[in-house]
């Protein structure tokens, strides 16, 4: 669970409010639990008041040495799993809804949800060291924001391979893919370099709307088929015999034995 101690997420104005950082601060693993996804919607939510109307992006980023191995492993357990589907697609909702391009740096694992969250960005700038996955197939799940995200970003057949496979990639195989728009060794600087660069100079208003347009055929493909991926999870994968053994098997650090239902 998340350290309540610190917030699991920052805000910051970074340029005198033209653009904003949100980080993800649990590290080293920054795990998106229901703390954290709270904390990340209820961030963004507020880039829509008028202390943000200068804003032109938001730089996501994260503390420590990874970005996000994703949601906490006991929370995909049959009992949990829609109250966590519910909290991570708010969080999307969130971002998308902030009507701002996200441009993201990843440094270290993104993983799981955190490569949903990374897979809802304008760019992304990954040190050389980073990886990306969607392992929730190794639990015997199903990954539903990158269900409907990576085949929009990647082409069918290169999302196919990823969700299926939960084969990690590295950053030159993410750039050659079209995941990652560049590779840097300061992925942070370099994506605010960007911001600076290529929206500042623009209407704050004019970037949301603009944004807004962009992601007319993502949100619709959100609101529409999400839920029906969504209820696949929860009324036909949960409740499989393999669902609960991949879960079990990762929190006893053994190797599944599927059952093939």
């Amino acid at each position: 669970m998340t350290d309540m101690a610190t917030p699991p997420v920052t805000l910051e104005a970074r340029d005198g409010g033209l653009f904003a950082e949100l980080r993800l601060a649990s590290p080293p693993r920054n795990i998106l639990d229901g703390a954290a996804l709270a904390a990340l919607a209820a961030a963004t939510r507020s880039l829509r008041g008028p202390d943000h109307r200068r804003a032109r992006a938001i730089l996501l980023a994260a503390d420590g040495p990874s970005f996000s191995v994703g949601a906490s492993v006991a929370e995909h357990a049959r009992a949990h799993a829609a109250r966590m589907l519910a909290e991570f697609h708010g969080a999307v909702r969130a971002l998308l809804d902030v009507d701002l391009p996200i441009v993201c740096a990843v440094r270290g694992q993104c993983l799981g949800g955190g490569l949903e969250l990374a897979a809802l960005a304008t760019r992304i700038y990954a040190h050389p060291g980073a990886r990306f996955a969607q392992p929730e197939i190794r639990l015997g799940a199903l990954a539903p924001v990158a269900s409907v995200l990576l085949p929009h970003r990647l082409g069918q057949a290169v999302a196919e391979d990823l969700l299926v496979s939960g084969r990690a990639i590295d950053s030159a195989a993410a750039l050659a893919v079209g995941l990652v728009s560049e590779i840097a060794e300061d992925p942070e600087a370099a994506a605010a370099a960007w911001i600076r660069e290529a929206l500042i100079p623009h209407s704050a208003s004019s970037i949301r709307l603009a944004c807004r347009a962009a992601r007319a055929t993502l949100r619709r493909d959100l609101d529409s088929v999400l839920p029906a991926i969504e209820a696949l999870y929860v009324e036909e994968l949960s409740p499989t015999l393999d669902a609960e053994e991949g879960v079990r098997a990762f929190l006893d650090k053994r190797e599944p034995r599927w059952e093939d239902r």
